[in-house]
């Protein structure tokens, strides 16, 4: 009687090194950031900053979006570039955004 229940065991154990994982898909890396000058500020009654230029995905590659003053109200005070996150069990572009 033993004999089928360790049959049984050994039956499970190899099958356990069979589980297949699909491979994370592949994403450009992101491309190096292009070199800005950083013009004078416009004049402007509200507080501005230099919101740095960045790539984005448009969904089918990256695009460069040039660098702009934005207005300072509701911004934090440092920029996170965009990056891919794995979020819910697929990856996501998060666009750069201030902290």
């Amino acid at each position: 009687m033993r004999k089928p229940h360790l049959l049984l065991v050994a039956a499970m154990l190899g099958l356990a090194g069979c589980v297949a994982v699909a491979p994370a898909p592949v994403y450009p890396q992101v491309p190096p950031p292009i070199s800005e000058t950083i013009p004078n500020p416009p004049v402007s009654e509200r507080p501005l900053t230099w919101q740095p230029g960045h790539w984005d995905w448009s969904g089918s590659g990256y695009a460069w979006r040039p660098g702009e003053y934005v207005s300072r109200e509701g911004r934090g005070s440092l920029w996170q570039d965009g990056y891919w996150a794995f979020n819910g069990g697929v990856w996501q572009w998060v666009p750069g955004h201030w902290l």
